[in-house]
């Protein structure tokens, strides 16, 4: 009974014709996407993961890359864009049988229909990850993969702001069919119930209105802090700014590298990650950049205000590496920022 409820609102919410909701996380729905969609071999194209993309998305170290042939595209190296034109060109000479779109460090909009023609022009299908802007899609912040894509993974945890799990849909019978058999038998034994349960109780919290002013104010709390950085000479936003929940940082700069910046900002209790950026030269254990993200923030109650304010304590602290009492002031700061917002209601 409730796993039908979840799949109901889940094809509510993203006007999709079926729903799986039985994975246990994205990578676990990708790899059942995989497998209703091709064979071991066949060659894949996804998105590079310095430019943004997945480990999920043929990275060497993943399933995904071990099983199946992928070739990376990657984005502009001037504009740090998606190269539309360049993705068909490779397409073309690499034939691959299915094309991976959606990205996990993405800053801008992403247009589905442009990867649906190359898809098309080329024979291939087309599987879009939207784990990332899924909760922005559902309140039409984002223009949606479901039209488009063959079929569309997500996680419903990120701006879905849901349990950690994940969520197939598509709009095609045959694959649903496919899509349920990968899942279970496939890869998955007895689905995790509580959780199907949790996904059933956000997605009507999704459904509700409040949700899209949630969703715009990730948006709002986002640009705001981009906002900060672009102003600092010091700091560089990979494409230029946000037009979603998140956006990278060139730190080097300011610091060695971003597994520095990582455990520094970790020292005053600012949560984000280090990642590597477009045509990156440092190794993914260190990276040149960090990954800035307004979802959690903006679920606890910042407003452009606070969120600027915690920008320029990143900023801040990045800066003071070496200096004991600012990063205790830093410390004091976000402790203010964190008691106006509490968790919960006493």
């Amino acid at each position: 009974m409730v796993e039908t409820l979840a799949i109901e609102r889940a094809k509510e919410i993203f006007g999709a014709k079926f729903a799986n909701v039985q994975p246990h996380s994205g990578s676990q729905a990708n790899c059942a996407a995989y497998m209703a969609l091709i064979e071991p071999g066949d060659t894949v194209m996804g998105m590079d993961l310095a430019a943004g993309g997945h480990l999920t998305h043929g990275a060497p170290v993943s399933f995904s890359g071990q099983t199946y042939n992928f070739v990376s595209y990657s984005v502009d190296p001037e504009t740090e864009l998606l190269d539309f034109d360049a993705i068909l060109k490779q397409a073309q000479e690499v034939k691959p049988k299915l094309i991976v779109a959606g990205a996990s460090a993405y800053s801008q909009i992403i247009d589905f229909s442009k990867f649906r023609e190359i898809a098309d022009a080329v024979g291939a299908k087309l599987m879009v990850d939207m784990a990332h802007i899924a909760g922005l899609v559902a309140a039409g912040l984002h223009p949606s993969p479901v039209p488009y894509a063959h079929i569309t993974t997500t996680t419903t945890h990120k701006t879905l702001r849901g349990p950690r799990g994940g969520l197939i849909l598509t709009n095609d019978e045959d694959l649903a069919q496919k899509i349920n058999s990968a899942i279970f038998p496939g890869i998955q034994g007895g689905p995790l119930e509580h959780v199907v349960a949790a996904k059933a109780v956000s997605f009507k919290e999704v459904l509700d209105p409040a949700f899209k002013e949630y969703a715009a104010n990730v948006i709002k709390n986002s640009k705001a802090m981009a906002d900060v950085f672009l102003h600092d000479p010091d700091f560089r936003i990979i494409s230029g700014g946000t037009e979603n929940h998140l956006f990278l940082v060139d730190v080097t700069k300011v610091v060695e590298n971003g597994k520095v910046a990582q455990n520094l900002l970790d020292e005053v209790n600012i949560t984000l990650n280090k990642n590597s950026i477009p045509y990156e030269t440092l190794s993914p254990f260190k990276t040149s950049g960090i990954r800035i993200g307004s979802a959690a923030i903006t679920a606890r109650g910042f407003g452009e205000e606070e969120s600027r304010k915690v920008a320029e304590l990143i900023i801040k602290t990045l800066k003071n590496a070496e200096n004991e009492a600012v990063l205790e002031e830093v410390r004091s700061e976000v402790k203010a920022l964190t008691d106006a917002f509490p968790l919960y209601e006493d």
